[in-house]
């Protein structure tokens, strides 16, 4: 654990429990996820977010770059996602109107009916895996840590999802 006179804070007992039930459940749950998405749609997890992504975007188009920060990911491992959603028709890339270097990701109305396909498993697989085994107090509380946790890794508030107090 290191020399205990540093300044490191450490995990105590409870801390270190709560971080490894955390961890261990947000893996087994998008693992879940995951799978369900792999089995019932043909598509990983990672694919359905980019679609969902492109589908709340005006004109179901973003800029790569922009997409790339949205997700979190490298632009490297975007553009492949990007290139097997190309080959399954689902997205097109198009040049950037405004910066001829830029290039938009395009939902296609094909990957919106797979989106669309996908949707009713994916909603059942998450009701059933997460918000089905907790109270309702237990979801606000999830909702509230979770906008916590947000703020301090997302302070511009660039990742997609809801963090204003009335959501």
């Amino acid at each position: 654990m290191g020399d205990m006179t540093d300044d490191t804070r450490w995990l105590d007992d409870g801390e270190q429990e709560v971080w490894r039930a955390f961890i261990t459940m947000s893996g087994a749950l998008n693992d879940q996820l995951d799978r369900q998405l792999q089995r019932d749609s043909e598509m990983p997890y990672t694919y359905y977010e980019i679609l969902v992504v492109l589908s709340h975007a005006p004109d179901r188009s973003m800029r790569m770059s922009e997409l790339a920060g949205l997700r979190g990911s490298s632009r490297s491992r975007l553009s492949h996602a990007v290139a097997r959603l190309e080959q399954a028709g689902w997205v097109r890339r198009q040049e950037c109107p405004t910066d001829k270097r830029g290039s938009l990701a395009v939902l296609t109305d094909e990957g919106f009916a797979a989106l669309a396909a996908a949707a009713p498993g994916h909603v059942t697989a998450v009701r059933e895996k997460l918000f089905d085994r907790l109270t309702p107090e237990q979801v606000k509380a999830l909702g509230e840590i979770s906008k916590a946790v947000l703020e301090g890794l997302d302070p511009d508030k660039q990742l997609p999802g809801c963090r204003e107090t009335d959501c």
